[in-house]
Parts: C-alpha cells; sequence; structure tokens
C-alpha cells in the first residue's frame, strides 16, 4: 500500500519546504467559511477535519450530483446498489444498502438545513454554492445520524442585486442537461433565489435480451427556492422549499460481470420528494439570539429490480424467476429551537461562548414489499449546549455535549412487533492553539451514537419458517444494540495571509463499542439481510489536504486519507469469524492531486486524478473491489457573460466496482457462488454552456 502513495508523502513533503513557500505569488483565494457548526466559522479555525468544496471545485469534476465529488475526498467512500449513491461511508464507517428493514444512516446528510439522511439520491449539485463534509463523530451537533461524519450542502444566497445564469449541457451516453437559477431583491419580502434543474441520461448498461440501451437511464428534475425576510425590527426569516423527482431505471447487475444485462423485468429507482423549512432568528436581547427551525418533508420511493437477472427459459430445469419491488412512504418533521449569544460573557473569568438548544425530530415510515408491509416510528428528543472559552490569546477551550432519547417502534403484517428505545449522549471536547504564525493546533476527544433497532425481514422469515435451519439464529437477532463511537483528533491547521499556500493535517484513533454489521443468509436464492452487535472494532488513519498557487498561471492542491481498520467479535450464520478483517468500504488510502493551470485571464485547464486501494464489500463475505486511478479534465473559457466547459470523467475508461456480493445467481453454472459487481460510471464527456446575467 505504501509504495502505491510514497510518491504523495514525498510531493507533500517538498511542498512544505520553505523554497516551495518562496514560489507562491501574492494572488488573494476567497476564505472559506462552513455553515455546519453551530456558529459560522472559518474552516481553517474549525477544530475538527472538514473539507470543503466550492462552487469552481465542483465545476472542475462537472458535478452534477454528490457522487461525482467523493472520490476526491480523504476518507470517503460511497456505495451504489441503485441508480445514485443514496450510501456514504467515512472513515469506513457508513450503510452501504437499504432493502427491508428502517435504518438509522451512520452519516448524515443536510441540505439547506432539511435532513435528507438516507436519500442521498437528491443531493442535486445545481446551484450550490459549497459542499462540507466533516468527519469523525459528530452527534454533539447533529444527533444520531452523526454517528461517523456529516454532509452538509448549502445552496447559493441571492446577492444584493438581481443576478442569475441558465446554463444547458449534452454529453455522452444521451446526457441532456438544463438549468436556471435567479435571485435578488424582493421589496418588503427580503431576498430571494430560485433554481430549477433536469438532467436525463440513457445509464452505462446495454440490456443483450431486450436490445435496449437505456434500462438503467436517469431521469432527475429538481427545485429549490429560499427567501430571506425581515420580518420586525429584530426578527428574520428564511424560508426554504425544496422538489425533487427522480425516474430511474435499475438494471446494474449482469450475471456476466459486465455492462450487458439479461434481465427480462428491467428495476426501477424512483424518488418524489417534497420538503419545507421555516428558520427564524431574534435578536433583540442584548448579548444573545434565538434561532427557532421547524422542517418537513415527505418522500415516496419505488426500488425495484430483477432479482434473479435473467429472462425465462435461460437455463431450463435450473432457473428461478423472481422480481423484488419496495414502495416505500417517508414522512419527517423536525423542530429546533437555540439559545446562544451573540458576544463572549465572563465565566470563570474567562470570556465565553454558550449555546443551548432542544431538538426534536419524527419519522414515520411505511413500505409495501409484495403481500408484505410495515410500519415504523421514529421519534428523537435532545437537549444539548456548548461552551467556548477564550483561555488567553493563544488558547481555547471548547466543550459541547447532547443527550438524546429515541423510540422506534415497529410492526408488520408478520406480527412482528418492537419497540427499541434508549438514551444516549454524544459531544466533544476541544483544546486549540492559535500558533503566531496563524496556524492552529488542536486536539479533540469526541463521542458519538447511532440508534438500536430491529431485524423485521429476519424474524418474520423465522415466523413464517421459511428458513427452518436457522430459526433460532433469526430469532436471537430480533433486536440490535446502539452503537457508541469514540475517536481523539490531533490536528494542525494553516494557511498564509494571501491564502496561496493551505494545509490541513488530521491524524486520528477511532474505538467502536457495539459495532452494528449487517450479515446476510443466502439459502435456494432466498436472500435475508439482517445487522447484529459485534463486540468492537478500531480505525485509525490520517487526513491531509494541501493547496498551493505556484505563481500566476500554476496552482497544485492533493489529499490524502489512510485507514487502518478492524472488527472485532463478528461471526457470519455460516460460521466463519471474521475478527481481525477490515471493515467494508474501508479502503487502506485514497488519494486525489491535480494541477489548474491557467495560461491567459479567460482560459482554465485542471487536470486530477483519483486513487483508491481495494477494499471488502461486505462484512459477512470477503470479496474485494479493485484497486483504481480515475483521471479527469476540464477546459473552461470565459466569453464575457458566457462559460464554456468541455469536461471529461474517467478517461481511461476504468471498470470499477461501487457495489458487490458473492452469491450462487447464475442457472448455467448451477448457481456456483461468485463476486458479482456494479460498476461505477464509465468514461464521460460532454460539454457545459452556462450563461451569467
Amino acid at each position: 500500500m505504501f509504495s502505491r502513495i510514497s510518491w504523495c508523502l514525498g510531493a507533500t513533503v517538498l511542498a512544505l519546504t520553505p523554497s516551495a513557500f518562496a514560489q507562491a505569488e501574492a494572488n488573494s483565494v476567497e476564505r472559506i467559511t462552513i455553515q455546519g457548526t453551530f456558529r459560522s466559522i472559518a474552516i481553517n479555525e474549525a477544530p475538527t477535519s472538514v473539507s470543503a468544496l466550492n462552487t469552481e471545485q465542483l465545476e472542475q469534476r462537472a458535478a452534477v450530483h454528490l457522487e461525482d465529488t467523493l472520490n476526491a475526498l480523504a476518507n470517503v467512500n460511497f456505495s451504489g446498489g441503485s441508480s445514485r449513491a443514496r450510501f456514504i461511508q467515512i472513515r469506513g464507517i457508513g450503510e452501504r444498502s437499504q432493502f427491508v428493514d428502517p435504518i438509522n444512516p451512520s452519516v448524515g446528510l443536510l441540505i439547506d438545513g432539511i435532513q435528507y439522511s438516507g436519500l442521498g439520491q437528491a443531493a442535486q449539485l445545481f446551484d450550490i454554492s459549497q459542499v462540507e463534509v466533516y468527519r469523525g463523530p459528530q452527534s454533539g451537533r447533529f444527533g444520531a445520524d452523526g454517528l461517523a461524519g456529516m454532509l452538509v450542502l448549502e445552496s447559493t444566497r441571492p446577492a444584493a442585486d438581481s443576478a442569475g445564469l441558465w446554463q444547458l449541457g449534452v454529453g455522452n451516453y444521451g446526457l441532456r442537461q438544463g438549468g436556471f437559477a435567479v435571485g435578488g431583491e424582493l421589496g418588503r419580502l427580503g431576498s430571494a433565489r430560485f433554481s430549477v434543474y433536469q438532467n436525463r441520461d440513457d445509464g452505462f448498461t446495454e440490456n443483450t435480451f431486450l436490445g435496449r440501451d437505456d434500462t438503467q437511464q436517469r431521469s432527475e428534475r429538481m427545485a429549490r427556492l429560499n427567501v430571506f425576510s425581515d420580518i420586525g425590527d429584530h426578527w428574520q426569516l428564511r424560508t426554504t422549499v425544496h422538489a425533487f423527482r427522480q425516474d430511474n431505471g435499475y438494471d446494474a447487475f449482469s450475471l456476466d460481470n459486465t455492462r450487458e444485462t439479461l434481465s427480462d423485468q428491467p428495476g426501477e429507482d424512483d424518488l418524489s420528494l417534497r420538503a419545507a423549512r421555516l428558520a427564524a432568528s431574534y435578536t433583540g436581547w442584548q448579548g444573545s439570539e434565538v434561532q427557532l427551525a421547524a422542517s418537513w418533508l415527505s418522500a415516496d420511493s419505488t426500488y425495484s429490480f430483477d432479482e434473479d437477472w435473467a429472462f425465462e427459459g435461460i437455463a431450463p430445469g435450473w432457473e428461478y424467476v423472481s422480481f423484488d419491488e419496495y414502495v416505500r412512504n417517508r414522512s419527517d418533521r423536525t423542530l429546533e429551537a437555540r439559545w446562544l449569544s451573540t458576544e463572549p460573557v465572563q465565566w470563570f473569568g474567562l470570556p465565553t461562548d454558550w449555546l443551548i438548544g432542544f431538538y426534536h425530530y419524527a419519522r414515520d415510515e411505511q413500505l409495501q414489499r409484495g403481500g408484505f408491509a410495515s410500519d415504523y416510528n421514529n421519534r428523537h428528543n435532545a437537549v444539548f449546549g456548548e461552551l467556548d472559552l477564550q483561555l488567553n490569546s493563544h488558547w481555547r477551550l471548547t466543550l459541547g455535549g447532547r443527550i438524546e432519547r429515541y423510540r422506534n417502534p415497529y410492526s408488520d403484517t408478520n406480527a412482528v412487533q418492537a419497540r427499541p428505545s434508549d438514551t444516549m449522549w454524544g459531544g466533544r471536547a476541544s483544546l486549540g492553539y492559535l500558533a503566531d504564525n496563524g496556524g492552529l493546533w488542536y486536539a479533540t476527544l469526541a463521542r458519538g451514537y447511532k440508534t438500536g433497532g430491529v431485524n423485521g425481514e429476519a424474524i418474520g422469515r423465522a415466523i413464517d419458517k421459511q428458513l427452518p435451519d436457522v430459526t433460532d439464529f433469526l430469532v436471537a437477532r430480533t433486536t440490535f444494540e446502539p452503537e457508541l463511537l469514540s475517536s481523539i483528533e490531533l490536528g494542525y491547521k494553516w494557511a498564509n495571509a494571501q491564502q496561496t499556500q493551505q494545509l490541513t493535517v488530521a491524524a486520528f484513533a477511532q474505538y467502536r463499542d457495539d459495532v452494528q454489521l449487517k450479515g446476510w443468509i443466502n439459502e435456494q436464492q432466498t436472500f435475508v439481510g439482517y445487522i447484529e452487535n459485534a463486540a468492537s472494532g478500531r480505525v485509525n488513519g490520517l487526513e491531509l489536504a494541501w493547496r498551493q498557487q505556484l505563481d500566476q498561471q500554476w496552482l497544485w492542491f492533493a489529499s490524502l486519507g489512510l485507514l487502518d481498520s478492524n472488527m472485532q467479535g463478528f461471526v457470519t450464520q455460516s460460521g466463519i469469524d471474521m475478527s481481525g478483517r477490515e471493515l467494508a468500504h474501508a479502503p487502506s488510502f485514497s488519494v486525489n492531486s491535480g494541477v489548474q493551470w491557467q495560461p491567459i485571464a479567460d482560459l482554465t485547464v485542471t487536470l486530477q486524478a483519483d486513487g483508491k486501494d481495494k477494499f471488502y464489500y461486505s462484512d459477512s463475505h470477503n470479496s474485494q473491489s479493485q484497486r483504481i486511478t480515475l483521471l479527469h479534465a476540464n477546459i473552461a473559457y470565459q466569453l464575457q457573460d458566457w462559460r464554456i466547459n468541455l469536461w471529461a470523467r474517467n478517461i481511461t475508461d476504468r471498470d470499477y466496482g461501487v457495489r458487490g456480493f458473492y452469491f450462487g445467481n447464475d442457472p448455467r453454472l448451477e448457481y456456483e457462488p461468485r463476486t458479482y459487481e456494479q460498476f461505477g460510471e464509465p468514461r464521460r464527456f460532454g460539454i457545459t454552456f452556462t450563461h451569467h446575467f
């Protein structure tokens, strides 16, 4: 592993030498402010490992969806198994799929302050100003969805003057894109920005049985509105409305492990989503502010696939025929209240910023799968607080905590009923030292948590005796316990005064208790998933990012993630002890590096590469992906109010897996077990025209 990444470490060491510092020009770069913390803060002042991708960086990858960015981020991975990536892993921790049972994601997602956790397919990036990725336990800030990390997306805010853009793009695989955004002042209503976007393509598989190349097609539409209003002398109100529609095909897995499928019943991956949020703030109390927010989300989804991946008659006498469909209805309601200082108060003689708050989250989820139906009602209530003490001109101490009570009653048509409930706590303690050169040294202790739950599908199988040989095994796993994650992180952040050189380094050690791991039972083409608690797990690693303006024409950027993970006390239903093995979807290294060349003021050329080590696809089997290197390019030309982007991703057309299973599903091979993979996108290229007005 280390031979493959030594070039990156060596280049970084060279970049940190004084001679390299001397090469930088005084071209100022916009300072990055992150919004996902309780208070907006400069990214170099946050005592945690966090990355932020701005509009320019998203454009350099021609990123349409969040999944187009994730390979560029250290120690971040994602899983397929759908038409768009829904689940994300940070530092090797995170779910990879959802079938029958409801789940609580280990990595959460916020878009304009609205809870989208588990709905990553809706993370479209048109008119998104910034993507923030928080690594490590974030439960003190975000609750149970922040066990391993959090992703925060923020829409572009309206400018003082009316301004907007429209965008058109075309590319291979039948790509057609169109978007429009406009914002500005609305008189007494304040200011607003509205955006609408549509993306279509034919997908990347060819169904040779049906003679079609669009069974994995994508058709996605979204609209967002944000209105910022002054509703009194001290009251401000933000109104947010979202709508999203996804009508995608799903036909990704092939019996031949190629992009050519044999399905006679291709599936769907559809989502219809509506969401809204009201966020009010009151600043009339001297030295403090009250923030109140309420949000609502409704999501109806259909996920289906040809389970046998073949056509009737492919192997008479051996074949089975099956089509699986999951229809979900989800409704979320969130209430949050915060009271926080706007001016430091004296606490033990020290200038101190403070915050206290209350959080309520309710989620109702109904599933229909053929004749099976389930009902899940998730209720969370939490109180939280934070103190930020300025010890002296160099030292700062931050203490934050959260106590959360949950109830997750579950029932289904198999007569399975369970009411998991518990009280959990998490938070962080950070000590930071601001050096004379502006660099920040910090140490952070953090604790995250996620809820327990019920294995409804597994218990249903046991009750109806479809798997009599493993009934006792399944009954013993009716429910699973909450998981806890403890972390220590040491880091350093530095940027020069002109922001032409930026360095962040974070080393961490994480310990998992009652680890929730996914297991599978595969018997006679019957597939049952369940979650159980392993004894423990650990994850150690490093994240490093560097940007340097070499001169007026050249910019170099690089990031590196290293992971060393294992799990203890996890034994599969077949009796295989996985103790000591790496976690699933936890590559031991991930790297991104590139250069940006600007030969003239209106022309910018960006070349970059993503690298990732092989990783295990599952906790319950040992199939692995391949080590990958992906190359991307972007040429941007500014012509007055027009911007033209020629772009390409995965230039070498590398096949790489984003989801994998190990079982027997090919009747032509008498169901001999083997690894099956869903591949990431192949070579993509296109042209995008953007007009600003």
